[in-house]
């Protein structure tokens, strides 16, 4: 099984989203890339603690590859904007990629540089490799499922489509 964390504005629709494919085996939202320990949903809200809402995929490349993957996360997030999805403001709202295996590193920017080519202003979705990562609160794991109606950015059509 193949992991990588990817970062696209509030995690509970990323979760979701990705939750639709065949391939994905496991997924946690938490807090990416920052810069204290054992950091609270309160403490990434206050914008000073550097992290990113992500969510961890463990994925099996015999049923979804990484480049096939990206090419689903980029198209629900807008790459262009820094700090900010939908109605989500804010530093942990940033888009990124943040990977475990270096060898995924040059897919990833093959990826990105593809995805540019949509583009007029450039992407700034973060390209990095993942330095530290810590679970959410049970609350936010697997929060649209326990919640239908709660807020995503990801239009609601995209969390239904299921091709598992």
């Amino acid at each position: 099984m193949k992991k990588i964390v990817l970062a696209g504005g509030c995690f509970w629709g990323v979760e979701a989203y990705l939750n639709t494919f065949k391939g994905i085996i496991d997924t946690k939202v938490g807090y990416a890339n920052g810069n204290v320990s054992n950091p609270t949903y309160e403490m990434v809200c206050q914008k000073n603690t550097g992290y990113a809402e992500s969510c961890y995929v463990e994925y099996d490349e015999n049923h979804l590859s990484l480049e096939k993957l990206l090419d689903r996360f980029w198209a629900v997030i807008d790459p262009t904007i820094l700090n900010r999805q939908g109605n989500d403001i804010g530093s942990q709202y940033r888009t990124g990629i943040y990977y475990i295996d270096k060898e995924d590193l040059d897919t990833i920017i093959k990826s990105r540089d593809r995805e540019q080519e949509k583009y007029h202003k450039k992407i700034v979705t973060e390209i990095k490799p993942l330095e530290n990562f810590y679970e959410a609160e049970e609350y936010h794991q697997k929060y649209l499922e326990k919640n239908p109606n709660g807020y995503c950015h990801i239009p609601r059509e995209l969390l239904q489509k299921k091709d598992k």
